[in-house]
């Protein structure tokens, strides 16, 4: 008997990887938006995300929690992280016991610093958790462009088996059992992409860019490995990878973000004009606030939060930067 999928969100990512699923395994996904799920259903498109991209014609969308998961036996998790707990709390009630969680949301709760596997296992005790993650560029994807993943578990029989589930064509999956890492990997790289762009967007060169990537990857690890992940994970794609991806593409949201506060525009009016979350922003000051906790130096986060919160510019940031003090390549500075 083939696995059934129920997917809760309805945004770029969540659509995207309902869309690979249903190539697999029988796939429905939950959107809030009567107007989309009828669009899905209808044309098989998700034009407010993903412009005519076609979808898997047998994936079928409803706005209904109960009927996306009640008979499903991976439930995946597609909904940002200022909703994750409330849409699973909604869903509780209708999952069957010990059905594998997954989460694609790439952000830390504001308040109590949780990852989104450790707010399943605090919803959904007994539940085995699990995280997608990766450098996953929805709309290449999409348009069956090549790309790896990382599913991650504690369970490697959990992890062979959801493999062939999100496994499919160019779209390649790899297994990883350091969840801790692979997530903060996701979360944290979102602010070292702000940075990047905020450089593109003030005209800095290629060689910015890539110094912002290399020591952006340096701070992620320092609070990542602190915080339990393995080193050799943020090397990796969920690390390494995802980070030049964000950092890279025109398509990043959170690059987004920063080229726009780069070119001198306001935060507000940034995300006011856009339909798709970017978590970086919110992520910024819990990333701050744990790197206090550990005790953990995170120069270019500071900088960012300084720009998103504190009213400084974009300039004031990389001078901020140029003061910090360049002391050896292992060093934690």
């Amino acid at each position: 008997m083939k696995l059934r999928v129920g997917l809760l969100g309805g945004g770029s990512w969540g659509t995207t990887v309902a869309s690979i699923t249903a190539k697999n395994v029988p796939t429905i996904m939950w959107a809030r938006n009567p107007k989309t799920v009828e669009e899905i259903n209808t044309h098989h498109t998700n034009k407010k995300y993903l412009l005519d991209a076609k979808l898997t014609p047998s994936l079928r969308a409803t706005n209904s929690i109960e009927e996306t998961v009640q008979n499903a036996d991976v439930i995946v998790m597609g909904i940002p992280t200022h909703s994750f707990r409330q849409v699973l709390t909604d869903a509780k009630p209708y999952i069957r016991p010990w059905v594998p969680i997954v989460s694609l949301s790439k952000g830390l709760e504001k308040g109590t610093h949780k990852r989104m596997t450790e707010i399943i296992e605090e919803v959904m005790p007994g539940h085995p958790v699990g995280v997608l993650t990766g450098p996953n560029l929805a709309r290449e994807i999409l348009a069956g462009q090549a790309a790896a993943s990382v599913i991650a578990t504690v369970d490697d029989t959990i992890s062979v088996a959801l493999q062939k589930v999100f496994h499919s064509g160019l779209f390649r999956v790899y297994t990883n059992d350091d969840v801790v890492g692979c997530e903060l990997g996701g979360a944290l790289k979102n602010v070292i992409a702000i940075a990047t762009g905020m450089g593109d967007g003030a005209g800095a060169g290629d060689n910015t860019k890539s110094a912002i990537i290399t020591r952006g990857l340096a701070e992620l690890t320092r609070l990542g490995v602190a915080m339990g992940g393995k080193p050799l994970t943020f090397s990796g794609l969920a690390g390494m990878g995802d980070l030049i991806a964000t950092c890279s593409s025109t398509l990043s949201r959170n690059r987004h973000v920063g080229y726009n506060l780069g070119k001198g525009r306001k935060l507000d009016e940034i995300i006011d004009e856009m339909s798709m979350v970017a978590e970086g922003v919110k992520t910024c000051a819990v990333v701050l606030e744990l790197a206090e906790k550990y005790g953990i130096d995170v120069p270019i986060t500071t900088e960012v939060y300084k720009v998103l919160y504190e009213g400084n510019t974009v300039h004031d940031a990389f001078k901020g930067l140029l003061r910090q003090d360049a002391s050896s390549e292992a060093d934690k500075g």
